[in-house]
């Protein structure tokens, strides 16, 4: 059986035992009782898991769940199995915090007397141990004191070192709900005993309770009590079980900040020095031997000591503090650079981790770490590499700026060896199969234009996003090269190297022979609108983005659909006025002669979003239009012409096919509008134009092979249109935007020139054009 099959019987199973707790549970425990007396292992844990579930979703009251469920749990507290003892005990755990405190004395508290006796059995003082660990914080001092704290004396004194230890762990929540004075009379006295117990586990429970509660403990109990009892166990750690040592290494960080202040130079040093020692760990036993030839329990020490060396990597910001970033160079350098030449993955995984904190730390001594930078990022495992660039632009820029310094020789002023492992590390992370790793990377670089020069960027890193854009097979890849692309050209000052870009972006994505560059296309123009200016995409990218409606795949089509209503919010009037014409008849033209019922249908919902779109307005150009009129400028007209301007634009049935520019003889426009609107309103009355579209998919057969002027007068005679106007055949050359090359400049659909576009062909990458035909089509019944 699969493992998502498994998992699906049980999710089934535990819901059957849901309803099954919920019908019969309720009106008493009687039954549920009886199945479980005979039930399995895996029913058992089913059931645990049930009655958590009805507890978390609150299917009952907790009056109603205690008289029902709360001794079908307790009962089950001592199975003979110990997974599913554990399983009823974490149960029973997240009901304590939810029952009332009387239920919480009559139910557990005064059972647990006679459970926690030594005649009882280990695994039920076990549970008691781990009870009394949550009840604390549920009962008021005074009871606490009376009753509880005995009981915890007696098991931190069991004969059983297991009890001793499990008692120990608990200590840390029972002082945190009795208080600081009880603590002090109460649970220091037991730990400092249980510190020195013969039971390696219970010393070990009891180092790790004190570095927990050393907040609680003022001045004078940490250096006369408690640091005396750290040292000897760190003294005594090499002699003692690894996983002493794995514990230590792991807690001497915060041991080291809750002490710091009381120790005496030497002391400092000697914390200092068994730090350094456990961060070469079993490097100095490597013998070069192969793996198959070492003794099992020589590799298990390795593991042991790589865990080591590990936890001195996580605490290594710890130890920058204890010994001040000011020296760092002198105290913990040498081991820095140990930990980031580790030959174990994890220990450098873990620095790499750390990275983001120790160069915040060493602030203007960040230049230190530049080289360790440089070995990171060049790591042959990707998990390192995935580590440090998580947070890799804010490593960059204080790398870049010297930390918060303004001292000029703490500064990197160039970071040549930077570049060639940025590169490396990408190219590494695209020829894995770990595209996630290659995403973020990419996403990350986007950070390069504040930290390297815009030339650098250009010749080093643009025409590699360009070569992901259009070979790599993985779409998140694609994209997230897409963005960086643009943004680097959004920081991109030199006119040159701009218009090479979109030349290459119009001509390699938006003109290309394969429809998945063009799809990279349309990503990159939704990229273009969220990063640059309006004025700039209707400049470089409008027209050729909105030619792609004549598209000979229904997939990129439907993708420019849901691209359109970002298009059309770039537009201002009354200055775009031109490009506003271009999109109508475009997305007319669609309407009209759209054959993929997928696609049409999108295009008829996008033409409702279109329709209900308010247009920008220029209340300058306005301004200036008024006073080129003749007419002075009244507040009360200039609202009015403002409303009318913004009010939502349909797509009208005939419009005039306008090249960018406006037309010399055209009459002004806040008058064009005001007739546009009226018949506009006229055409959608007259032709059904509703929201419900019902005859949109019979617009082809009413047209007509009359001629049409692209004249203002045309808009009020009919919605004919000419389906051989030459101006809009799919892939003429009439309507694609100038073909660029090193000798031509890029087409412009600027605000307010009135150039209009080069009847240049697009180099034959797409196949030949589609010709309409001239004969009528009748219309369906």
């Amino acid at each position: 059986m699969s493992s998502k099959v498994h998992e699906d019987a049980h999710l089934f199973t535990q819901r059957v035992w849901i309803s099954l707790c919920l019908s019969r549970g309720v009106t008493g425990g009687e039954y549920l009782w009886e199945v479980l007396h005979v039930a399995g292992v895996e029913m058992q844990l089913t059931a645990a898991v049930s009655f958590l579930t009805i507890l978390h979703e609150e299917s009952v009251s907790i009056h109603t769940y205690a008289h029902s469920f709360l001794q079908i749990i307790l009962l089950h507290l001592e199975h003979r199995d110990a997974g599913v003892s554990n399983a009823w005990l974490e149960t029973l755990l997240s009901v304590i915090e939810v029952l009332p405190k009387e239920t919480l004395r009559h139910e557990i508290l005064n059972p647990l007397v006679s459970k926690a006796q030594l005649s009882q059995t280990v695994q039920s003082r076990l549970v008691s141990c781990k009870i009394l660990g949550k009840l604390t914080n549920k009962f008021d001092a005074h009871t606490i004191k009376r009753e509880i704290l005995p009981l915890v004396k007696s098991l931190c004194q069991d004969v059983e070192y297991e009890v001793r230890s499990c008692m120990c762990r608990q200590l840390e929540n029972i002082a945190q709900g009795i208080g600081t004075d009880l603590t002090k009379s109460v649970v220091l006295p037991e730990l400092i005993e249980l510190s020195r117990d013969e039971g390696c586990s219970v010393r070990l429970a009891a180092f790790e309770t004190l570095v927990n509660l050393l907040d609680i403990f003022d001045t004078d109990d940490r250096s006369q009590t408690i640091l005396p009892l750290v040292k000897s166990f760190c003294e005594k750690s090499f002699k003692a079980d690894e996983s002493i040592l794995i514990s230590l290494s792991f807690h001497l960080g915060k041991l080291c900040h809750g002490l710091y202040g009381i120790f005496t130079p030497d002391q400092h040093l000697r914390f200092l020095e068994f730090y350094k020692k456990l961060c070469t760990l079993g490097l100095q036993q490597e013998n070069g031997h192969n793996e198959n030839q070492i003794p099992p329990q020589i590799l298990e020490q390795e593991k042991k000591y790589t865990s080591v060396r590990k936890n001195c990597a996580y605490n290594l910001p710890a130890m920058i503090v204890f010994v001040d970033p000011k020296n760092f160079q002198l105290e913990l350098y040498s081991t820095f650079f140990c930990l980031c030449h580790d030959p174990e993955v994890p220990v450098r995984y873990t620095i790499a981790i750390c990275f983001y904190e120790v160069s915040k730390l060493l602030n203007s001594g960040v230049y230190l770490i530049h080289k360790e930078l440089i070995t990171l990022l060049q790591d042959e495992s990707l998990e390192v590499l995935d580590a440090l660039i998580d947070h890799l632009p804010e490593i960059l820029e204080l790398m870049s700026t010297g930390g918060e310094s303004s001292i000029q020789e703490n500064k990197l002023p160039s970071l040549p060896d930077l570049i060639p492992a940025l590169t490396a590390a990408e190219q590494r992370a695209a020829a894995s199969l770990k595209w996630r790793t290659h995403e973020k990377l990419l996403q990350k670089y986007a950070c390069l234009p504040h930290i390297i020069s815009s030339d650098q960027i250009y010749y080093r890193f643009l025409q590699r996003m360009f070569t992901i854009m259009m070979t790599n097979k993985v779409l998140p890849v694609q994209k997230a090269a897409s963005r960086t692309l643009c943004i680097f050209l959004r920081y991109n000052r030199k006119q040159e190297q701009r218009l090479e870009v979109i030349q290459k972006l119009i001509e390699q994505l938006g003109q290309g022979k394969s429809y998945w560059n063009r799809l990279r296309f349309l990503d990159t123009c939704e990229f273009i609108i969220e990063l640059f200016s309006k004025s700039f995409f209707c400049k470089y990218f409008f027209l050729p983005a909105i030619e792609l409606t004549h598209d000979p795949v229904a997939n990129v089509r439907m993708k420019l659909c849901y691209l359109l209503p970002k298009v059309k919010s770039t537009l201002k009037i009354p200055e775009d006025k031109h490009l506003l014409q271009q999109l109508e008849m475009c997305v007319r033209k669609l309407l009209c002669q759209e054959k993929d019922k997928d696609v049409l249908a999108i295009v008829k919902r996008t033409v409702l979003e279109l329709d209900r779109m308010e247009m920008s307005m220029d209340a300058e150009q306005l301004e200036k239009e008024k006073q080129q009129e003749g007419r002075p400028v009244n507040e009360k007209t200039f609202e009015k012409k403002r409303r009318d301007i913004k009010t939502p634009t349909a797509l009208p049935k005939s419009i005039p096919i306008a090249v960018p520019g406006p037309s010399p003889s055209a009459p002004s426009t806040s008058k064009e509008i005001k007739k546009s609107k009226l018949i506009r309103s006229q055409s959608i009355n007259n032709q059904a134009f509703h929201a419900k579209y019902g005859n949109l998919d019979k617009c082809a057969s009413k047209t007509s092979t009359a001629a049409y002027t692209p004249s203002v007068s045309g808009l009020a005679k009919t919605s004919m249109i000419s389906l051989t106007d030459d101006s809009f055949r799919t892939r003429n050359a009439s309507s694609l935007p100038p073909s660029f090359s090193p000798n031509t400049p890029l087409p412009s659909t600027s605000r307010g020139t009135g150039n209009s576009v080069d009847p240049k062909s697009s180099g034959g990458k797409d196949p030949p054009p589609r010709k309409a035909t001239l004969k009528s089509r009748k219309s369906n019944p």
